[in-house]
């Protein structure tokens, strides 16, 4: 017999976990699913600008596609079925990609991305396209061709970037996962201003064949979701070696499953808590939210100690000098940039700009400089299973802010952004990022891990310990 559906608040709000084993019982169809993600797109998007594109009408395919293969028993795993949203930037074959340029606005990959292609292939659905800071150049998603994405917990404020629409999907309750690119930070900064889970892997763990690049030495691609299981079955889907991305080849086989192990205790994990730099100039919400997870962390079985990680401030400067270098050579090969400058946004053109200006003996010392950290990053935690630190200082700033005050200390939204999440990017070090708190104005605050490399498998049943001793993923905007 078959048993009655969920109501669709109760499914736009259901976790993955609890979600997939309806689909695959026939309990819930992935048409209507689809059909309920097409209704809160047409109802919500217009609010936020989440999505730049739309594929309604192949995902209603997929969708019918995956319920015959249920029907007949061929289950592809939990994300069969799932309606999942991408970042623009990832080619998507027969879908714009327009990376939130207008010199892409016309342009439609003839062949899926290595992630794309994965996800299809473990029967996820791409619903669209999610908005994004142009060129991924960015960490306020405030793009000026195709409109700022909106906080869905307070559409006043930014999403963060560059993955801000993948995030605002997510909060909204619109797509039960999606897929972002990180540079210095852009799945885990709006997770973080969003109140959900981003997971930025080691470098080279997932191929970013067919992801427009922004800094090829410092590119990243990860999960985002709602829960931790999810972003674990997510990265389950897309990591993995990849001919069509050298950068993969030295990157171990995945466990297959990175969910298999989420449920074992955390008795004998040691985890470390770096005051300099992460707790440097934190706003007291974020300080105080943070450190309460510390203690929660601690409770469930872990040992928290001090650590001292003096490094990690310069490298902050070595990794943004490589990020300007890396996309002004990019963009000027791709023919874009200086011959189209006037076609970007300010913001990315002064960016690129400043790209033109790294002299090529200081970009070389610091490619030395990240090569070496890479080398020696599991010998400076050495004894550590991860680092526990706030993922940004602040929450969401109001849109358009371009200036913030921490502890009387001021900097721009930008460096503010990026100061705790670029050191995982310069040492390839494998991130999570999931909500921990919220301020007193009712905004998330997001709590990083950072692991030793490959250890992705460690942070997700750390993340997961954390997730269900508290209650912080279960909340969800009340006026979406």
């Amino acid at each position: 017999m078959r048993r009655s559906s969920p109501d669709e608040t109760s499914l736009a709000w259901m976790k993955l976990e609890n979600l997939a084993p309806l689909v695959a019982r026939g309990d819930v169809s992935p048409v209507d699913l689809v059909g309920l993600a097409a209704r809160r797109i047409e109802r919500l998007n217009p609010r936020l600008n989440a999505f730049l594109a739309l594929s309604l009408e192949s995902a209603r395919r997929q969708a019918l596609g995956a319920e015959r293969e249920l029907r007949s028993g061929k289950r592809r795993g939990p994300l069969h079925g799932i309606p999942i949203s991408l970042k623009d930037n990832i080619w998507t074959r027969g879908i714009p990609t327009t990376a939130g340029s207008r010199l892409l606005e016309r342009f439609v990959p003839d062949e899926d991305a290595t992630v794309a292609r994965r996800l299809r292939r473990a029967g996820a659905i791409v619903i669209g396209k999610t908005n994004l800071h142009e060129f991924a150049y960015g960490v306020t998603s405030e793009n000026p061709h195709y409109g700022a994405v909106r906080n869905p917990w307070d559409t006043r404020h930014m999403t963060g970037g560059s993955s801000g629409g993948s995030a605002a999907s997510l909060a909204a309750g619109i797509a039960w996962g999606s897929i972002g690119s990180d540079t210095g930070g852009s799945v885990r900064i709006p997770p973080s201003l969003c109140g959900v889970v981003g997971s930025k892997p080691t470098f080279g763990r997932v191929s970013c064949y067919g992801v427009l690049p922004l800094s090829v030495s410092l590119d990243h691609v990860g999960p985002m979701a709602t829960s931790i299981t999810a972003a674990a079955w997510l990265l389950s889907a897309i990591a993995g070696r990849d001919r069509r991305d050298p950068a993969t080849l030295a990157a171990p086989n995945p466990p297959g499953d990175f969910a298999h192990s989420l449920r074992r205790p955390l008795g004998r994990l040691r985890i470390g808590l770096p005051r300099e730099h992460f707790f440097d100039a934190v706003s007291p919400d974020v300080a105080a939210s943070v450190e309460a997870a510390a203690r929660v962390i601690e409770r469930l079985g872990a040992k928290i100690q001090e650590i001292s990680l003096p490094e990690t401030g310069p490298s902050v400067e070595a990794a943004a000098e490589i990020a300007f270098a890396e996309a002004r050579h990019y963009h000027q090969s791709a023919g874009y940039f200086p011959a189209r400058a006037t076609e970007y946004g300010e913001d990315v053109r002064r960016l690129l700009e400043r790209g033109g200006e790294i002299r090529a003996a200081d970009y070389l010392a610091d490619i030395d400089r990240m090569r070496q950290a890479r080398r020696d990053w599991n010998r400076m935690i050495e004894g550590f299973d991860a680092l526990l630190v706030p993922a940004t200082p602040i929450a969401a700033p109001v849109l358009g802010r371009k200036t913030v005050e921490i502890d009387g200390r001021e900097e721009t939204v930008r460096a503010a952004l990026l100061r705790l999440c670029r050191p995982a990017n310069f040492t390839g070090a494998p991130a999570l990022v999931l909500p921990c708190g919220f301020t007193r104005e009712g905004l998330p605050i997001g709590l990083q891990l950072i692991g030793p490399l490959w250890s992705e498998e460690r942070l997700l049943r750390i993340g997961y310990a954390y997730e269900q001793a508290t209650d912080w993923h279960n909340r969800h905007p009340e006026n979406i």
